[in-house]
């Protein structure tokens, strides 16, 4: 058979995805009744998938609090302690192609109670065209996608001209499993990120741009009044309440949140929200509430802070903390006194254009698979795509079925369309043709279509 690229290798590979529709929709199945039994119980079953359509399978072992890392940390409570594991499976192509690293993380939300569930979590019930399940959506589904994709291609007869890298890695709470893959010299020209897109729009959306992010907090120290009763309330005004000044150094942060807004612009966020940074205040903790006439010593308050990808981490790390220390020094209290600023965790932000060809694949491929003009969601910030383009310099875009009541987002009964999941499997199949090019039994290798 002779295949023209642009018109039937789509169709022979929509034709794949409907004649192994049954094993796709059973892998999907069977990924999710494994999050019972755990993590290594997935990645078992993903890495003999993939060495059963014929990657070159290797299990990496790592520690993430040893990985390096590009413009990001975390401090150690913010990560799970301890050894993990990725699956990484390698498909050669004929050396005539793009390259393509294709990505999903198969470690969902901790496992703690199906209240509020209708269906047990690790049945994969399908209802309405809805699968559902713990960790489906996020992202069980881009997992099974990249398996069947790969599938799919054998299935129709086709060898890719570019290489293709499978890399299924751990990435909840700080794991770090995609930069651990990186850090292990895996290297592409591009790499798409299989993940539904957690705002429901499905293929509607592709993943190209995502804000960085940094988590603070601020500890402020008070003084009590100076007494031996039980009760403070008669002499508060003898006290130094960290409340009243957490309330300064607040202040400080929203009028140096009012000037970035007015000074940070970004094109795509501007469009989507009006607005390419912000300063959120997310918690205040002091004192005891049971001890309602004692004066607090000490306060805490914590918050994060967006930033588009043309600004650097460490330049607006110094903005926060030189507004800190200016409120601090204008209070005759906080001059001496002065407040603890720390930093929990942060990511730098990545964006690959509308005109990029690796964007423009996947825009005509969701066009002519699902009939859909698809358009950037920039409301995502931490997305994993930021990792190849911030690790490696390789541009990175993300798409995914309809999903929707993520546990992560505080969700029950979390889903993922059936007919849309198998979407997902053809528009990824057909990428990595156009992409990466095909060779079949009759053409000689050519370039990527």
């Amino acid at each position: 058979m002779t295949l023209s690229p642009d018109i039937s290798v789509p169709h022979a590979l929509a034709r794949a995805v409907t004649a192994g529709k049954d094993e796709a929709v059973a892998l999907l199945e069977g990924l999710v009744a494994l999050q019972r039994d755990g993590e290594e119980a997935v990645l078992g079953r993903v890495a003999d998938a993939l060495a059963a359509i014929g990657g070159a399978v290797e299990l990496i072992s790592y520690e993430p609090s040893q990985v390096p890392l590009v413009d990001e940390f975390a401090t150690a409570p913010a990560m799970d302690a301890g050894e993990r594991r990725a699956v990484v499976a390698r498909f050669p192509g004929s050396g005539t192609g793009r390259s393509l690293l294709i990505f999903a993380h198969p470690d969902s939300e901790r496992v703690t109670s199906a209240d509020g569930w209708q269906n047990d979590p690790f049945s994969a019930t399908i209802a309405d065209g809805r699968m559902h399940g713990w960790g489906i959506a996020d992202d069980l589904a881009g997992v099974a996608a990249s398996i069947s994709a790969l599938a799919a291609l054998r299935q129709a007869g086709l060898s890719l001209a570019g290489d293709v890298v499978v890399a299924i890695t751990p990435s909840k709470r700080h794991a770090r499993g995609i930069a651990a893959v990186l850090d292990r010299g895996i290297s592409a020209d591009g790499a798409l990120y299989l993940h539904p897109a957690e705002s429901g729009a499905g293929l509607a959306e592709i993943k190209a741009f995502a804000s960085g992010v940094l988590e603070f907090e601020v500890e402020v120290t008070g003084t009590p009044p100076d007494t031996h009763e039980p009760s403070h309330t008669a002499f508060a005004h003898q006290a130094v309440n960290p409340l009243d000044k957490a309330m300064l150094l607040i202040d400080a942060l929203r009028r140096l949140d009012a000037g970035r807004g007015a000074r940070i612009r970004h094109p795509r966020l501007e469009a989507a929200v009006g607005r390419s940074t912000n300063i959120l205040i997310a918690s205040i903790t002091a004192g005891d509430p049971d001890l309602r006439q004692r004066a607090p010593g000490a306060l805490r308050f914590s918050g994060s802070i967006s930033f588009p990808p043309s600004e650097s981490m460490k330049a607006v790390q110094a903005e926060v903390a030189v507004a800190l220390a200016a409120a601090a020094a204008d209070d005759a209290y906080l001059a001496h006194h002065s407040p603890v600023l720390r930093w929990l965790s942060g990511v730098s932000g990545s964006d690959v254009p509308d005109r990029h060809a690796l964007y423009e694949t996947a825009a005509r491929t969701i066009a002519d698979v699902a009939g859909i003009t698809a358009r950037v969601n920039p409301m995502h910030t931490s997305s994993d795509i930021r990792n190849p383009l911030v690790q490696k310099g390789i541009p990175a875009i993300g798409l995914g079925p309809l999903c929707g009541d993520l546990t992560h987002a505080g969700g029950r009964d979390e889903w993922v369309d059936v007919e849309d999941h198998l979407r997902t499997v053809t528009v990824a199949a057909t990428m990595l043709a156009r992409w990466c090019g095909t060779v079949s039994a009759e053409q000689p290798p050519g370039p990527a279509a």
